[in-house]
């Protein structure tokens, strides 16, 4: 990044350093003295610009700095009357103009002096592309992508490239999730889960398919996020995939690569046989923010995948009543297999509400023990626990 620090802590001296030590433009950064206009032509030019950088390796559009020859030599911003509705302009242009959809870019605007704003666009690098621009006639579709130079077409052999790296990326990363699965099936746990049924709890972002893609995760050895399910227990160690942190019959394993693994036996009752539902919910809830907590102090960025797996759980019956784990009065069925694969929830951006992202996951574990759905939300999709 040109500027290094998060894009929604910039500011006015950060983009004058730009200026100051002239920064060019290049195959990460662009200036644009002034905002795109309204033609069809400049529609296409904008969004031939997102799709460069994201089907490239990401990169800022910085929308208020004048350029000559692609140095920045003046931080002029720019003169818009309502920028939020700018900026919702841009995101529709974005989400209509360019297939498939981008996950992950931020918009950010930056008040200066001289009462202007200088507008950022931040692409990320993809790795759902190649990307590209729809906008148009049908049958002018476009793929674009970057170098030193600036954008590009891609030609047929890069297009092809493109489409296998896309395709590997998907394998790659469900495929990390099965062979950890069955892995902690066998036993092979970075710290001991002692009980029948265990829950898995995967975070897996798409980087982990660029194998140069290594996180210090010596920054997050002393997070207060970084702590097991179920537990206030601060032990922790490092070891050969990362850092653990543990206690007994629960873990969270962080990889150098970003893929975070946590599991536990703590979140059952395996005596009789049930899922404490309430309990189970809450829990998950409320660690799953901390565990993208240290994603994002990592350096990973959006979007990630998460999984849920159950092991275990044959004939495991979903408790209902918080005073007793046993429901014989109420619906419902034990589970009728030993593994539930839950599929994946995308995260787009580290901010997002839990329990809403969670729900179809908790309703597919409610639906395998003969529920229609988890009753711990109410008609409006709102987490109540009762």
């Amino acid at each position: 990044m040109p500027i290094n620090k998060p894009i929604t802590e910039i500011h006015e001296i950060d983009l004058q350093s730009l200026v100051d030590n002239a920064v060019s433009e290049g195959k990460t950064t662009e200036y644009k003295e002034s905002l795109p206009g309204g033609s069809d032509r400049d529609k296409k030019e904008f969004l031939a610009d997102v799709c460069s950088f994201a089907n490239a390796i990401g990169g800022y559009i910085f929308y208020g700095i004048r350029e000559e020859s692609g140095i920045p030599v003046d931080v002029c911003g720019l003169e818009v009357n309502d920028i939020d509705a700018f900026v919702l302009r841009l995101d529709n242009l974005i989400r209509d103009g360019i297939e498939p959809r981008i996950l992950g870019i931020t918009i950010h605007s930056v008040g200066l002096s001289n009462a202007r704003t200088v507008l950022i666009i931040h692409i990320p690098r993809s790795w759902s592309a190649p990307h590209m621009v729809k906008y148009g006639i049908r049958g002018s579709e476009r793929f674009f992508s970057r170098n030193s130079s600036g954008k590009y077409p891609l030609d047929l052999s890069e297009l092809r490239a493109a489409f296998v790296f896309s395709e590997t990326l998907s394998e790659r990363t469900r495929n990390f999730r099965l062979d950890r699965i069955s892995k902690i099936i066998a036993n092979e746990t970075p710290s001991n889960l002692s009980g029948h049924a265990k829950f898995i709890l995967h975070l897996i972002p798409y980087s982990i398919a660029d194998s140069r893609a290594i996180f210090d995760v010596k920054k997050i050895y002393a997070s207060e996020h970084f702590q097991a399910i179920y537990t206030m227990n601060r032990s922790r160690r490092y070891n050969f995939d990362g850092v653990l942190a543990y206690a007994d019959n629960t873990y969270v394993q962080v990889f150098r690569n970003g893929a975070i693994e946590a599991g536990t036996t703590r979140l059952f009752n395996d005596e009789r046989r049930a899922i404490p539902s309430i309990a189970f919910e809450r829990e998950i809830i409320e660690i799953l923010p901390r565990y993208t907590a240290i994603l994002r102090d990592l350096g990973v960025e959006p979007p990630v995948l998460i999984f849920l797996t159950l092991c275990g759980v044959s004939n495991y019956i979903m408790g209902v009543d918080p005073r007793r784990f046993f429901p014989y009065d109420v619906p419902g069925r034990p589970i009728d297999r030993d593994i539930l694969l839950i599929p994946e929830i995308v995260v787009e951006s580290w901010e997002f509400d839990a329990s809403k992202i969670l729900r179809s996951s908790f309703d597919a574990i409610w639906n395998a023990a003969g529920w229609e759905r988890s009753i711990n939300y109410d008609e409006n999709g709102n987490w109540v626990g009762r």
